[in-house]
């Protein structure tokens, strides 16, 4: 007899998505995170185009159903540690990671992180603020509850064995230091895959000046600049704290490098000249780019609507960026071969979405293989685009490929109905 249950992979929106429509079949989910938190990727979205919908609004309740829905069952800090068996009856160990504060003790006031002497650098915000060694990724995160870092914690890490400074300021006895990691051991039919993504890094493209020019910033770190719960509470200013008057966003960042287009990065590029001009209305704006893809029905009238605010689209075949006296310049050839530059004080780079970086190990530990770009396999992009090679295990989101929100959830629900089909 087939193992009802279901284990899922990744809590983004096609994790969530699957979840719940699994959940409310009455299927029994495990739902396994590696962050503290739900949501993925799309949390850091202040809006999502082509409506400017608020992503926060979109997402959040679709958390309370997964933290309230009976059916699921979250583990966060968790990954998959080994596969065994096949269709209906897989064998599972998950590492849990202790998180060191109850989730049930804990009522999210943050009254601990003020006093933990320890500051880092707040990777949620893409380094752009710091955080505590107790901390929230930040505000609004569900749950809203706090997880210590065992690797900086002076205490767990042994540096300062007697610090408690957030145990003492907690009212609620919510601390607890003496918190173990778990193996757990679980039983499920099927499996599915819902990882999500990463984003290039590039620091390996030097010709776009990252980490060299104080003023280029990745997609991500943009995101989090505009949005309300960021490191600036929203508002757009540079590192120095001026406003940027003119603003280059360059489109296709490691597009040649991978051997693809990755889809959505000329909508969501567009979508950051809609947000300067919403907050900087007179700001100039180049966006450059080698191809413009604008696909489906509604993204178009978005585009133009980006046209009429006096955004300029520039078609490059070669460009760097460069730092010349305090000023950077964007240097590029137009589509005629015309060498030309265009002077920024700010500069957003949109980088290829690639596969999420534990996405090589988790193919080795389940068992499955990855396509020529690294992302997980199926068995036909066209016919099949969520069944694996090996039967019970499906791959649904960015863990496939490049896709936007609305491509992750159609896969989600393809594969939650495939899940059913074979489960009953």
């Amino acid at each position: 007899m087939k193992n009802p249950n279901v284990l899922v992979i990744g809590s983004g929106v096609a994790g969530m998505e699957a979840s719940l429509i699994l959940g409310e079949a009455g299927q029994k989910v495990y739902l396994i995170e590696k962050e503290s938190l739900i949501g993925g990727q799309t949390i850091k979205f202040e809006e999502v185009y082509p409506n400017m919908e608020c992503a926060t609004c979109m997402v959040a309740p679709k958390q309370q159903e997964i933290l309230q829905n009976e059916n699921i069952e979250l583990f966060l800090l968790s990954e998959v540690e080994q596969v065994k068996g096949s269709v209906g009856e897989f064998k599972v160990k998950i590492k849990k990671k202790a998180r060191y504060v109850s989730l049930v003790n804990c009522i999210g006031c943050g009254a601990c992180y003020e006093p933990c002497p320890v500051s880092l650098e707040n990777e949620f915000e893409e380094g752009l603020s710091k955080k505590k060694a107790i901390a929230v990724a930040c505000p609004g995160a569900l749950p809203n509850v706090p997880a210590i870092d065992p690797e900086n914690c002076l205490r767990l890490n042994g540096k300062k064995k007697e610090c408690q400074a957030c145990k003492e300021a907690c009212m609620f006895d919510a601390i607890n230091f003496s918190e173990k990691d778990e193996i757990l051991d679980l039983e499920v039919g099927a499996i599915l895959i819902a990882t999500g993504f990463g984003l290039l890094d590039a620091k390996n493209l030097p010709q776009y000046g990252y980490r060299k020019a104080k003023n280029v910033y990745t997609a991500m770190e943009f995101e989090r600049l505009y949005a309300a719960n960021g490191p600036t509470e929203g508002k757009l200013v540079l590192r120095d704290g001026e406003t940027p008057k003119s603003i280059a966003i360059i489109h296709c960042v490691g597009r040649s490098e991978q051997g693809y287009c990755s889809g959505v990065c000329c909508m969501y590029s567009t979508k950051f000249s809609h947000f300067l001009k919403h907050k900087i209305p007179e700001a100039k704006i180049c966006e450059f780019h080698t191809d413009l893809c604008i696909p489906g029905k509604s993204h178009q009238k978005f585009y133009q609507k980006i046209l009429n605010q006096g955004v300029d689209f520039i078609r490059f075949d070669d460009i760097k960026v460069e730092e010349k006296n305090g000023k950077m310049q964007v240097i590029y050839k137009n589509g005629n071969g015309e060498k030309d530059k265009f002077i920024a004080d700010m500069i957003i780079l949109s980088p290829a979405m690639i596969p999420g970086g534990d996405t090589e190990s988790l193919a080795k530990t389940i068992g499955i293989s990855l396509d020529k770009k690294g992302f997980f396999s199926t068995q036909s992009e066209k016919l099949s685009p969520v069944a694996t090679a090996v039967d019970g295990i499906f791959v649904a989101g960015c863990a496939e490929g490049p896709k936007d929100i609305p491509g992750s959830i159609a896969q989600a629900e393809a594969a939650a109905g495939k899940i059913l089909s074979i489960l009953r």
